[in-house]
């Protein structure tokens, strides 16, 4: 019966050693570093991956994360100094530095992330609200990120929080603006496509006139020159006329004849009302053309 209860007390003993142990070790993982809180009081913070020990049932370990965290910041409307409306989608990247004092001042993530929120908003603010809207969409945004990154960076120190990074993604005009200045643009490039256009057909139309004057200027020297080429061939054939006929009258009649049938007895239907002794057609009458000697 001893036996029996000395038994069952040292599993019982055994037991309990197995809980306290199982109860004071723990692990860290690579992503995580752990702070070991004792009734409340933190002892000290674990930053290397591996196992620990800890007091068994009054200390506590909370892990948190040490990779870097990503922050989405919802588009805000900021004014730049000239007055003009932007809105701006800009991110942020973060890594929690200080366990402790990130325990201690915000103690979750997500109330990090409502309060980085913040701290972004008013830092795009101050540091956009103090230059125009072409040094933000085009001359000089690297600096300014840069600046708004070392000024986040500042205030979440005081939360344990080191800031890595901050981008604008995009800044831009809100709709119903960007709408008129597209609007205007259009309209600026219309004027300019009607003034191209309107150079363009003055210049073809001085093209046009220049080529037409000097199309009148060819054509009139060519008709010139053709006249006179003429010219000089119908001198040079009236004097071949005039010298076949000094050569030989009765030849050159001949051929003047002929060629005046030609140019007349077409496959016209042609007709002629003349007297059968006609001039016109003494070769038909006569080989040589002469007339025929009256009867006696």
């Amino acid at each position: 019966m001893r036996n029996g209860f000395v038994g069952i007390v040292l599993l019982f003993v055994l037991l309990v050693a197995i809980v306290v142990g199982y109860s004071s070790i723990f692990t860290v993982n690579q992503t995580d570093q752990a702070l070991q809180v004792r009734l409340g009081d933190p002892i000290r913070v674990i930053t290397e991956p591996g196992l620990n020990f800890k007091a068994p049932f009054i200390d506590t370990i909370i892990t948190i994360d040490k990779r870097i965290l990503d922050l989405e910041n919802p588009a805000q409307e900021v004014i730049a100094s000239d007055q003009k409306r932007l809105v701006v989608d800009a991110f942020a990247r973060y890594r929690i530095k200080d366990a402790l004092r990130f325990y201690q001042s915000i103690g979750s993530i997500q109330a990090a992330n409502i309060q980085l929120t913040t701290l972004l908003n008013a830092s795009l603010r101050r540091v956009l609200g103090e230059v125009t809207f072409i040094t933000v969409v085009r001359d000089d945004r690297d600096a300014l990120m840069t600046k708004i990154r070392d000024q986040l960076d500042r205030e979440a120190a005081n939360y344990g929080i080191s800031v890595i990074d901050v981008r604008i993604r995009r800044a831009d005009l809100p709709e119903s603006n960007s709408q008129a200045v597209y609007q205007r643009m259009q309209t600026e490039r219309q004027r300019e496509a009607a003034e191209f256009r309107a150079q363009g057909g003055q210049k073809a139309q001085e093209i046009r006139s220049k080529a037409d004057r000097e199309a009148t200027v060819i054509i009139a020297e060519a008709n010139s020159k053709s006249e006179q080429i003429r010219g000089e061939g119908d001198g040079e054939r009236n004097r071949l006329f005039a010298e076949s006929y000094g050569k030989d009258a009765d030849f050159f009649a001949f051929y003047r004849s002929m060629t005046a049938y030609e140019n007349s007895l077409k496959n016209n239907d042609t007709r002629f009302l003349l007297k059968p002794d006609s001039e016109f057609f003494r070769y038909f009458t006569n080989p040589s053309g002469k007339a025929a000697a009256a009867p006696k």
